[in-house]
């Protein structure tokens, strides 16, 4: 066959199969859109920090900050002491130092959510949920407030059940009154151990929402994970993917709780940790479970402060900052922060990990965009993971919109549109 000559086309099915097929079909391709919509691409804050209600104060995020600013002061006052501690290269000293820096100074805490659970001592809940209602719609009106901020409110067992329900409405109801729901908002339901629970939140939101006028499933709420049945029932099924779909479009978020599960399967207190293995596994589930739902999953906690002299404050950093590479390496981009000495360690290695492959992941992604051939063959589904990480890095200021720019020639709508393809692009890219 001569060049330029086309080729002959041949067919054996009738058009009738493929529409036939189409139609047998249409269940589970409304049932993939359903359940699967992929990540909503709003911005995912890299940590949680918990305030007890009872000393949540309108100063408290600026005093993290400050606090934080003060440790660095103290204990890494510059980059090369502070690069030393963590074992940063020293291409990456300055610029991750000055980062962290500017942004304990700028937006020290990213998502913030005041606790009626296990951390709150108060003697008058009633007064402390109205107060951090009100104190949380004058941040965000005066504009001090976290990107992201809510409460944890009591759990739906029977014992705290009509106090973590009461607690929950005098909060919202106080946000109504003062100047109405802000976007920011995220609730956080602890120690979820059955579905039926998760379904107990979404009527009582949804009657709050009838009853104030709000539009239907406005409110969204975060699922803690913090007992062995919430990763596998009684009957072997895995419950946190029953609750997902329990929560009916309105989880956000399913959170680990590190020392509440591992007490749960017996862990002795000493080797309670995010990296101990049952939490690995917990995390492994969650993570299957929530993909491609639109429900993101958030690392724990470590419990050893860095307080006290130098070399300890030094110590419990380096676990810190280790645990979260560790995380983050795992697709873990979000994690819970217990102090604020814990801060300056928690943007170090969020930092350091979007910069350090920042030159890497934009040649690609550049490549991939122009169409161009390099030394590593990538697909659309690396496109798409290329272009989060680089988001990420923009979203938390480890990367400036200008070099992002300049590396990959794409502006942040493309990075955008190669981050959240629609359904099926990746399957019909790569035939």
């Amino acid at each position: 066959m001569g060049q330029g000559q086309q080729e002959k086309v041949s067919t054996s099915l009738a058009g009738a199969v493929s529409e036939e097929i189409s139609a047998s079909l249409a269940p589970v391709d409304a049932e993939l859109e359903r359940r699967y919509p992929g990540d909503p691409g709003t911005r995912q804050p890299v940590h949680t920090v918990y305030v007890p209600g009872d000393a949540f104060a309108a100063g408290t995020i600026r005093s993290w900050g400050d606090q934080a600013l003060a440790a660095l002061g103290e204990h890494a006052p510059d980059a090369a002491s502070f690069a030393a501690v963590l074992g940063l290269p020293e291409n990456l000293a300055e610029p991750v130092y000055s980062r962290v820096r500017a942004k304990l100074e700028r937006e020290p805490v990213e998502d913030l959510r005041v606790d009626f659970e296990d951390g709150y001592k108060g003697a008058d809940e009633d007064q402390d949920a109205a107060r951090a209602a009100r104190l949380i719609a004058e941040a965000y009106a005066g504009g001090t407030a976290a990107p992201y901020m809510g409460i944890r409110m009591k759990c739906m067992e029977a014992a705290v059940r009509d106090r973590g329900i009461r607690t929950l409405d005098i909060f919202l109801s106080g946000l109504l009154e003062h100047g109405g729901l802000p976007d920011g908002l995220v609730l956080t339901l602890p120690k979820v151990t059955y579905p039926e629970q998760v379904t107990a939140m979404v009527r009582l939101l949804e009657a709050f929402e009838k009853t104030r006028g709000l539009t239907p499933g406005r409110i969204g709420f975060e699922i803690q994970i913090e007992t062995s049945q919430s990763i596998l029932a009684a009957d072997g099924t895995a419950t946190v993917a029953r609750m997902i779909q329990a929560a009916e479009g309105r989880a956000t978020g399913l959170h680990y709780g590190t020392f509440d599960y591992s007490a749960c399967l017996g862990v002795s207190a000493a080797y309670q940790a995010s990296d101990h293995p049952a939490a690995d596994h917990a995390k492994a589930i969650m993570q299957v479970a929530a993909a491609g739902t639109g429900v993101r999953v958030s690392d724990g906690s470590t419990n050893v402060l860095p307080v006290g002299p130098t070399e300890k404050v030094h110590d419990a950093w380096r676990l810190h900052y280790g645990l979260t590479r560790r995380a983050l390496a795992r697709a873990y981009y979000q994690g819970w922060d217990m102090h604020p000495g814990h801060i300056p360690t928690r943007y170090a290695a969020v930092f350091a990990f979007y910069r350090e492959g920042f030159e890497q992941a934009a040649a690609r992604l550049a490549r991939y965009a122009a169409h161009t051939d390099g030394d590593v063959m990538d697909e659309p589904a690396t496109a798409k993971a290329l272009s989060g990480y680089l988001l990420r890095g923009l979203d938390c200021g480890a990367l400036d919109d200008t070099e992002v720019a300049e590396a990959t020639g794409l502006t942040r709508s493309a990075l955008e549109g190669f981050a959240a393809p629609r359904r099926g692009d990746l399957t019909a890219s790569a035939q």
